[in-house]
């Protein structure tokens, strides 16, 4: 099967503004007689949901992101990659719409408004082993500025 992706280089990325993420929670859990509940994980991997918004410039982008979402993702069906922000940055997810999207919606006279709910593999954190290493995640702003500062490329 072939990798299918967003076409970037002619569309923006989703909003940055109300863009929104929820995991599909991991757990089960089964009530029990005493009133209380008893709760385990059920799985590791974890889709997520979000709900995204395109604010499309030109009547021209709109025309293809409507064509691509039809053609190329056989009106939705398909997993496809695109870039999204999240607390990781801006990175290429997998990712399939839940249903068609909304719109278009003109709005102001010139711009074209979509709305959908993505459908991410995997929920965008970092891997398991990043756990044991609490400092390094908190200050790797600072490491990266020292890297990008202090070592100069080669």
């Amino acid at each position: 099967m072939v990798d299918i992706y967003y076409p970037h280089d002619y569309l923006p990325l989703p909003l940055q503004d109300g863009l929104a993420y929820k995991p599909v929670s991991p757990l089960l859990r089964t009530s029990l007689t005493s009133g209380r509940a008893r709760q385990r994980r059920l799985y590791i991997s974890v889709p997520t949901q979000a709900a995204v918004r395109w604010l499309f410039k030109k009547q021209s982008q709109a025309q293809l992101f409507e064509i691509w979402y039809r053609d190329m993702l056989t009106d939705g069906a398909a997993w496809f990659y695109m870039k999204l922000k999240t607390p990781l940055g801006v990175e290429q997810y997998k990712c399939r719409f839940t249903d068609i999207y909304e719109g278009p919606v003109l709005l102001a006279g010139k711009f074209w408004q979509f709305t959908a709910t993505l459908e991410l593999w995997e929920r965008p954190i970092l891997p398991p082993e990043w756990g044991d290493f609490p400092d390094f995640i908190i200050n790797s702003n600072i490491i990266d500025i020292a890297m990008n500062r202090e070592w100069p490329e080669e």
